[in-house]
């Protein structure tokens, strides 16, 4: 009591900012020392953790390894298998085990081919693995939908088509890319159908992503891609026109012809790289058409289409473009003379002519 009195009054003597300096001192003496506390507590907690996620992955592994080797021809799972697929059903409750079990089966799926591959997915049916991410799709979280359409591809499963898509316009991208991946990987160009009600943007990104994906599988039936060329949706515009080119579809020639006229300059001018590519010639008239009110990328572009795609009956309409400022058409009206008719290129290289013709010819000679 006495020793309690004497702090009291040896702290009072002092003013007050050094009295409340002490009790702060205090405080965060406290807040510091619980904080020491509970981080250890972390450290030891994830260390245990993390062995005890070590010990069951080697189980499961084993596990594993063992329900592979153990079938036989007489039946469609064995004694020794089904055994197996009670204990990962009986450890798949607990939402840690569970995570360690997808993880392995997957680390063995990618290690592995043909039927054991095989193998590894019907255990995940058989498991019942599948119900936990099919189940996860109707959350309110969406990283929780993302997780569970990544699972869902990695293990190729199909019969979950109708509620993955039902996330296609979902509002968070994250959730979209995912629903994309699975369509694609898993149903190939059938899966493209999601372009028929989307939405929202697509990304470059993404559009690199899903063509990377495509170009993967050979000999794939390719859909009509009509439709998709006329989406209102921009993206989807895009992105069917690096198909079109891609994969050669002359068959959507008149769909790639009406885009020449689209409300947006850059569909525009892909179209016509695209017709280009395809050497449709019946774009060069439309084109011709209007070419002075088109923009300055769309004139370039067209220029040139026609270095690969030109006649003499575009000789007049050419001359008309050698004065104009822009060095690429320029260039490219130049070139496509020399290849029309080679003698009279040599005549017009002697007439008097702009400065900057006669350097762009000089340009072309030594090029």
């Amino acid at each position: 009591m006495e020793s309690y009195q004497y702090i009291i009054e040896f702290i009072t003597q002092y003013p007050p900012i050094i009295y409340w300096a002490w009790i702060l001192s205090g405080v965060f003496i406290l807040i510091i020392t619980f904080l020491i506390i509970y981080l250890k507590y972390l450290r030891n907690r994830l260390r245990s953790k993390e062995r005890i996620q070590k010990t069951y992955q080697k189980k499961y592994e084993s596990e594993l390894i063992t329900y592979l080797y153990s079938g036989n021809e007489e039946e469609e799972i064995s004694i020794e298998q089904q055994n197996i697929i009670n204990y990962f059903k009986k450890h798949s409750n607990s939402g840690l085990k569970r995570k360690i079990i997808i993880a392995t089966l997957l680390k063995l799926k990618n290690d592995i081919s043909g039927e054991m591959a095989d193998s590894i997915q019907n255990l995940y049916y058989q498991t019942e693995l599948v119900n936990y991410p099919t189940g996860k799709l109707k959350s309110k979280s969406w990283d929780i939908i993302a997780k569970s359409i990544r699972e869902l591809t990695q293990f190729q499963i199909k019969e979950s088509y109708d509620a993955v898509t039902h996330h296609v316009n979902h509002p968070k991208r994250e959730v979209r890319k995912e629903v994309q991946m699975y369509l694609v990987n898993l149903f190939y160009f059938k899966g493209l159908d999601f372009l028929n009600v989307l939405k929202s943007h697509l990304t470059e990104w993404d559009q690199i992503q899903l063509l990377e994906i495509l170009q993967k599988f050979d000999n794939q039936h390719i859909p009509n891609i009509n439709d998709w060329l006329k989406s209102s949706n921009d993206s989807v515009v895009v992105f069917t026109l690096k198909l079109a080119k891609i994969y050669n579809q002359f068959e959507a020639k008149d769909e790639l012809l009406l885009l020449l006229d689209h409300q947006n300059k850059s569909i525009r001018v892909d179209a016509i790289n695209v017709l280009a590519h395809l050497n449709a010639v019946e774009a060069i008239p439309i084109i011709k058409k209007e070419f002075s009110n088109r923009s300055l990328e769309e004139q370039i572009a067209f220029f040139n289409m026609l270095q690969n795609m030109n006649d003499i009956s575009d000789i007049p309409f050419i001359l008309d473009y050698l004065n104009k400022d822009n060095f690429e058409i320029r260039i490219s009206a130049i070139k496509i003379l020399k290849e029309l008719n080679f003698d009279n290129f040599n005549t017009f290289k002697m007439m008097p002519t702009d400065p900057k013709i006669d350097e762009n010819v000089k340009f072309i000679e030594t090029a």
